[in-house]
């Protein structure tokens, strides 16, 4: 375990400020053939059945053991399955370990299918942009992980995301009118592609114009011990002072401020602000660091001037 490749510093800091880390092409085709045969026919349906038919036929007869909730995640899958492999390569359990801590639990899994417009006998529409964890107050956080095995064009509607909107609780009624947000993304990407997702992301399935099925499989997992300092410390720089900020000449050196401190397109000139703050609270809990400040806002925030 003591060998992984862990995440760095940059990663993390990546990950604190936009909720995602993105892993193209890093399962072995080996492993995406696998999945597939483990799953089914899922692509050779008949077109112009009923959609809901259709998927309870394909999902009764998928490969997706039913696991309880609670289950440690190295005792949820059988050894030599598909995901279990997935799960062991070392990209794939140092980023675990670095996001989640050791001994980490299963919550759920689901097979994510998208049906060209052949099934559909109505309207054909993308899912509504929705945030898995609306009711989660902690500051602890569970680890989406997203497994493209096939490749996804743009036709296929491949998960639609929003960088920074993690750290955003609202509500997803109210947040299901919105689409088209600036600065989203749409997955479009090789085959074994994985997502790293913060539980809170602002997410939801793209519609599927495409010719065939677009396969995706998610593993939500919770931490069970701390989260904090599990990524690779040793590539965290000590923060001598902090930067000028606002009026300064000349480029921001690069590093973790410059990351925490780099705004989303949709984020508002002023009530972005708070997106900064709740980042670098973020980044005190997961460095175990209380005293830790990017560009003076929770320093400002925390001062209190003696009377």
């Amino acid at each position: 375990m003591d060998s992984l490749p862990l995440l760095n510093a940059e990663q993390m800091a990546s990950f604190v400020s936009r909720g995602f880390l993105r892993f193209d092409a890093a399962v072995p085709a080996e492993i995406n053939d696998q999945f597939l045969a483990e799953m089914g026919e899922i692509a050779e349906a008949l077109p112009g059945r009923r959609l809901r038919e259709a998927y309870g036929e394909m999902m009764a007869r998928a490969g997706v053991p039913e696991v309880p909730a609670g289950t440690p995640l190295d005792r949820a899958y059988a050894q030599g399955s598909a995901i279990r492999r997935l799960l062991d390569l070392p990209l794939v359990a140092g980023a675990i370990r670095s996001l989640v801590g050791e001994d980490p639990v299963f919550d759920h899994h689901f097979l994510h299918v998208t049906f060209p417009p052949a099934y559909h006998e109505g309207e054909n529409v993308s899912q509504h942009t929705h945030q898995d964890s609306t009711i989660d107050p902690r500051q602890a956080f569970d680890l989406q992980i997203m497994y493209y095995p096939h490749a996804v064009t743009r036709e296929m509607g491949g998960t639609r995301f929003v960088p920074g909107t993690h750290l955003r609780k609202v509500s997803e009624v109210a947040l299901g009118r919105y689409q088209n947000i600036r600065g989203q993304q749409h997955m479009v990407c090789e085959p074994g592609t994985l997502l790293f997702l913060h539980s809170g992301i602002w997410h939801g399935g793209g519609v599927n114009l495409a010719d065939r099925t677009r396969t995706m499989f998610k593993v939500r997992i919770n931490p069970s011990k701390s989260q904090q300092r599990q990524f690779d410390v040793g590539t965290l720089k000590p923060q001598a002072a902090q930067r000028p900020i606002f009026y300064v000449k000349g480029r921001l050196p690069a590093g973790v401020e410059q990351i925490l401190m780099t705004p989303e397109p949709w984020f508002e000139q002023d009530t972005g602000r708070l997106e900064f703050v709740n980042r670098i609270k973020l980044w005190r809990y997961l460095t175990a660091d209380p005293t830790y400040d990017a560009d003076y806002w929770l320093t400002r925030l925390e001062n209190l001037a003696e009377a």
